[in-house]
């Protein structure tokens, strides 16, 4: 019997790709707990292990040990179906980013993404949107007051932020002429204007950019779009019911979410595994094509930084502050932005 080493490299990779996200979670945890430390001036976990490194794993023993209580009164399916939801989208949205440059060994092509669809980020756009079902599901199904409105929250922010996260990608892919993750990185490795600065779409959609930040903090549920926890007015929103590994599902989704959607504007604005002087084009060597993971991951953290960073320096908004950025401003210049892709021709 012949092994089908293509297959198996392919199954490799969608392993490696999962545990790499799932061992992650712990660390932005970690990290998230410093650096709000440090903006507070104070020292943050430091009691398990040392310098607090092991305070993840206590936390969660913790959740893993914790009783799995579910109220009498919830609908006891959905009430089980939606943290699993809110944790599984964000982890499929991974596995059509592109991480690396094409690395050949041994004759075996290896692209460092688990899938490369023609539909990339029609596929991101879908599956992204199923994680707020997540949110509204789990406040629905608690048969709580509290949890109904933060599943309410959610359920309106979903659709007033999707909305312009939606245009600002279509003025993406009319700048790449694709559909296809990896061809909007090809595009960006190229030079600008036919000088030696790459041509990023944070530079040529600077505008495209700004909407498709505020509205990625406002899809993960992060200050300063957490209104569907709400901690002063609903006592935690839509996960108030929940306690133990659904809870911490809940929990876990969050950073997932973090990390895809950082990963996603490395993608679409950043260059991807791109930088110039440090990776190359076109160069299929096991060297270059570790570079280029290290440079993608390199952006990531950065970006997962400034998520952290910008939860614990703003405040939270109102809701009809949030309502009204969503539809009365990120909308209209998310619009404007299409027709000025369309007039200038930017490609």
């Amino acid at each position: 019997m012949q092994i089908n080493w293509q297959l198996v490299i392919d199954i490799a990779k969608a392993v490696i790709v999962f545990f790499g996200i799932l061992t992650c979670i712990p660390i932005l945890v970690y990290a998230e707990r410093k650096i709000c430390a440090y903006i507070q001036d104070r020292r943050g976990p430091n009691r398990v292990g040392p310098l607090g490194l092991l305070q993840p794993v206590a936390d969660a023993i913790k959740s893993f040990f914790k009783e799995d209580y579910t109220p009498s009164h919830v609908d006891k399916v959905l009430f089980t179906l939606a943290p699993a939801m809110a944790f599984i989208a964000p982890a499929l949205v991974f596995a059509v980013i592109p991480f690396g440059h094409l690395m050949e060994i041994k004759g075996y092509k290896i692209l460092p993404q688990v899938f490369d669809m023609n539909i990339g980020i029609l596929f991101v756009l879908m599956i992204a949107s199923l994680g707020g079902y997540g949110l509204i599901l789990g406040g629905w199904s608690s048969n709580n007051k509290y949890s109904l409105l933060g599943g309410l929250r959610a359920s309106a922010q979903m659709l007033s932020y999707e909305i312009a996260m939606g245009l600002a990608v279509i003025s993406i892919i009319m700048t790449a002429g694709s559909t296809r993750m990896a061809d909007i990185v090809g595009v960006q490795t190229q030079g600008l204007w036919g000088t030696c600065i790459p041509a990023w779409n944070i530079i040529t959609q600077p505008i495209a950019f700004i909407v498709f930040l505020c509205t990625a903090f406002a899809e993960t549920n992060r200050l300063p779009f957490d209104l569907a926890e709400g901690d002063s007015e609903l006592i935690g929103g839509y996960h108030t019911e929940y306690s133990s590994m659904k809870f911490a599902m809940f929990f876990m989704g969050e950073y997932l979410a973090v990390l895809t959607m950082s990963a996603l504007i490395v993608t679409l604005f950043l260059g991807g595994w791109y930088f110039p002087g440090i990776t190359e084009v076109g160069n299929t060597s096991l060297l270059n094509g570790i570079l280029s993971i290290f440079v993608f991951g390199t952006k990531v953290g950065m970006l997962v930084f400034f998520f952290i960073w910008t939860r614990w320096t703003l405040p939270r908004f109102r809701y009809d502050q949030l309502m009204k950025l969503g539809w009365k401003i990120l909308l209209p210049l998310a619009l404007f932005n299409i027709i000025l892709t369309a007039i200038l021709g930017l490609r």
